[in-house]
């Protein structure tokens, strides 16, 4: 059904090449988070979320900043 789904929306879909098809995918995701209310989330993805903020109050100081994470994964996937 999916796949039919996308053959309407996207005739050319399966004639894109891969990268076309990554471009496509970030600007559907672009497009996600500019209504990000709109976007649901699973009750287990909520669990987790709620786990790893419960774990980050208990150790506050194990974690990374998002810009020194960001950039040992830069570092890592050059």
């Amino acid at each position: 059904m999916l796949f039919s789904m996308l053959k309407e929306a996207i005739p050319r879909f399966a004639e894109l090449s891969s990268s076309e098809k990554l471009l496509l995918l970030e600007e559907l995701w672009d497009n996600l988070a500019d209504y990000p209310s709109e976007v649901p989330v699973p009750d287990w993805q909520k669990r987790e979320l709620e786990r790893r903020y419960q774990e980050f109050l208990q150790n506050p100081s194990e974690g990374s900043p998002w810009p020194e994470a960001r950039e040992r994964l830069r570092r890592l996937f050059q």
